[in-house]
This record gives structure tokens, sequence and C-alpha cells, in this order.
């Protein structure tokens, strides 16, 4: 069982997003897309007079920024992936969290910060999505879920990603890929040779600590050691090349 999650700029490269989802289309066996579009809906929202806010690679989400958040996601991007593996011979359908329930989520309650309308994943409806999958169908999510309340919630797509291969690691072995535009997690962020071929936690607080890694990486590795915890097999950090070739060089976290 393989999950995906891509972002950064292949989303907004047609090219790179075209040979990602062709790799992504030869993959055998069970399968599921995650997107972010981060860039995208800043674009959108600049566009329109909002100012995006960031914090430590979370998007503060109030109801003008939600707005744009789910027209990008939900429609604009996730709509053109599907389409695009249809044309690769993937039967894809994509989803929000609220489309069969599939992922309940309830509004973030922080102690000193308002991220507004941002959702911390609470369930996953794993009986439809394993009737999905055994039905073969490739089902593709987008970062918007919902709190069974009639709200949508902007919800970050490594985390999406990370709790789906949780709630899927009862009935499957899940290999977890988290693909963008770098060969894995750097030493140094300007320098693509200096990819970090493992990470444990150890390192990570380190490296954390020195501020070597910060903004978005920091949700993404600390799902990923979540979902290490809780029964995922195997989650690599990388370029989309290593999707059909096991040899890419590539990040590997480990608890």
């Amino acid at each position: 069982m393989r999950i995906i999650k891509i972002g950064g700029n292949i989303i907004d490269n047609q090219r790179e997003l075209s040979q990602c989802l062709a790799d992504f289309s030869k993959i055998k066996g069970s399968k599921i897309l995650v997107h972010g579009g981060g860039k995208s809906a800043t674009k959108m929202a600049e566009s329109i007079g909002l100012i995006p806010q960031m914090i430590e690679g979370r998007r503060i989400t109030d109801a003008a920024m939600l707005e744009v958040v789910v027209m990008i996601y939900a429609g604009q991007i996730n709509k053109n992936i599907v389409a695009q593996l249809q044309a690769n011979s993937t039967n894809a359908m994509g989803f929000s969290g609220a489309d069969g329930n599939l992922i309940q989520s309830e509004k973030r309650n922080h102690p000193s910060i308002d991220y507004g309308f941002v959702g911390d994943v609470k369930k996953v409806n794993i009986d439809l999505l394993t009737n999905l999958l055994s039905s073969g169908i490739v089902p593709v999510f987008c970062a918007i879920t919902h709190d069974g309340k009639g709200q949508l919630l902007n919800t970050n797509a490594d985390t999406i990603a990370s709790e789906l291969a949780i709630a899927l690691s009862d009935f499957f072995d899940v290999t977890l890929n988290y693909c963008f535009e770098k060969p894995g997690v750097l030493f140094d962020a300007e320098d693509d040779s200096s990819v970090i071929l493992t990470i444990n936690q150890e390192l990570y607080s380190k490296l954390k600590a020195e501020k070597a890694i910060h903004s978005g990486m920091i949700p993404k590795l600390d799902n990923c050691f979540n979902s290490l915890s809780k029964g995922v097999q195997k989650i690599k950090i990388g370029h989309h090349s290593m999707l059909q070739n096991d040899d890419s060089i590539c990040t590997t976290i480990e608890l």
C-alpha cells in the first residue's frame, strides 16, 4: 500500500506534475494521492488583496482565506490532477474530507495562536476508504476536511497523508512518500547535493534547534515520526523520481 503526498513546486510546474502523475500511475497495487497547493492559494489570495499568514509552515485561515483554499485545493487543483490521472489510465476520484465523511476534523484549539478555520484530524472513515480501494478506485485527497457540523476546515496535507497512513496500517503494510521538488531533506537548503540520507528523532531535534530545518519541513517531519510510531512501515521524503526508482537518493525517516 502506497500513500503519496505531493506538494511544493511540483503542483506549480506543469511538466513536473505531469511526470510525477505518470510515475504515480505506474505504481502497482492499492495507492492514494494527497496533494497540497499552498503556493497557488497564496497567489490567488494576494490577487484579491488578502495577506497570507504562515506560522511554522501552517496557514492561518480566516473566513476569506478559507473560501480561497477550498476553491483552489478542492476545485482547481484536485480536479486537474484527477483528469490527468484518468489520462494515465488511473481510475482516480477526487475527495475532500467531507465527501463520504472520509476525514472528520475538529477546529484547532491552540493556547496562544488563533489559526482560524484550521482542522486537526479526528477520524478517518476506514470502512468507506477500504471499500473504495478494494473497488479499484484511486482516491485523490485535497487538504480540506470538515467538522461534521457543516464547517469545512483547512487541514495540513502532510497531516492528512500521515493520518490516512496510520488508519490504513491496520490493514496494509503502508509506505508513505512525501514528494516535492528537492531530492530530500537538505543540510543546506541552497545545496541540492546536501541530502540527509537518514533522519532519526535525535538528529531532527538537533537540526531544528540549529534552525537548519524550519518552515514547512517541521510539520512534515513531525508527521513522519508520529506515523512511524503508530504502525506505518516506511517513510521517504524526496523527488518524485523515487516513486519508480528504489535507488534514487532521498531521505529515509527512522525512529
